[in-house]
């Protein structure tokens, strides 16, 4: 693994009909979480209305052809990279996959907060202040 992170954010749409959206929900985060352990990525994912935005990080081949795939997926459309870059570590080190939303149906102990227009703590085990910043602006891009 080289001395930097790649980091690159993606924002679609969900075409995943409501009624079913939580268990198919739940089948891509098991998925998720298993295989992004086995490649060492890391990140995080936005879910807000219709709208998914998604944090991925680790080695920049694998992130590359982890979100070529996820591209491909016919769960969504207009999947758009809205940033990428190199860091010198995660954000995200710790969650294989996290899933935060603005219904309250988030995994990790975060709170999107309308009034504010950010995410905000809900729980003893609180956010960094670099993923908080992330967090913030994914959260502006799903709702752009």
């Amino acid at each position: 693994m080289s001395d930097t992170t790649f980091r690159l954010i993606y924002r679609s749409r969900s075409l995943i009909p409501a009624e079913t959206r939580k268990a198919v929900l739940g089948e891509i985060f098991s998925s998720a979480r298993s295989n992004n352990k086995r490649q060492q990525i890391t990140g995080a994912l936005l879910l807000s209305g219709d709208y998914f935005v998604q944090a991925l990080e680790g080695d920049e081949q694998a992130v590359q052809a982890l979100y070529e795939h996820i591209a491909k997926d016919d769960r969504h459309e207009d999947v758009t990279v809205v940033d990428e870059r190199r860091l010198d570590e995660r954000t995200f080190g710790k969650w294989s996959m996290a899933q935060v939303s603005d219904d309250g149906g988030a995994d990790i102990p975060l709170l999107t907060n309308r009034d504010k227009g950010g995410i905000t703590r809900k729980a003893a085990d609180p956010t960094t202040a670099d993923q908080d910043v992330v967090l913030d602006y994914m959260h502006d891009v799903a709702q752009s």
